[in-house]
């Protein structure tokens, strides 16, 4: 398996304004987790731009046609517990047929490792391409644990 990593700087006007809304200081709870939910369905486009399509023929109130829809593998969506769980409806809003999974992590205090204290699954995890998603990324290390951990779990694409 390579270890390509892909990042992503989505720098999008939108983002950018939504972000800046969400770290004043008067934004309530509510507002910030509106803001977090449209960022995510925002980053969703965003990282399914290359995502392949295939063309089908599909029947219109006026005729047949072709279309396109998307191909390839399957998608999964990972939040790690429990900040990512403030995206995971945001994406699935976008994809709505993906199945979702949960890896659950915290910072040990006095090691300020990752230490891993809940994984669940699709059964499927090898055949589908997992979007793994956490808006605290600090140095990285639990967004690195996780997707070690996933990797070892049969994942093979991940985003």
């Amino acid at each position: 398996m390579s270890e390509e990593l892909k990042v992503n700087v989505i720098d999008h006007p939108l983002i950018q304004h939504k972000l800046t809304l969400m770290r004043q200081k008067d934004t309530g709870t509510k507002d910030f987790r509106e803001l977090l939910e449209e960022i995510a369905m925002l980053m969703a486009y965003e990282i399914t731009r290359d995502f392949p399509l295939k063309e089908i023929e599909i029947e219109t109130p006026v005729a047949k046609c072709k279309a396109k829809v998307l191909a390839g593998k399957k998608v999964g969506v990972v939040p790690i517990l429990r900040a990512g769980l403030g995206m995971l409806n945001g994406v699935v809003n976008m994809i709505p047929a993906a199945r979702v999974g949960h890896v659950g992590m915290y910072r040990d205090p006095k090691t300020l490792k990752p230490v891993e204290y809940y994984c669940k699954l699709p059964s499927d995890v090898a055949e589908r391409t997992l979007i793994v998603v956490d808006p605290m990324l600090a140095t990285g290390g639990s967004a690195s644990a996780a997707l070690t951990l996933l990797k070892e779990k049969g994942a093979k694409s991940m985003i």
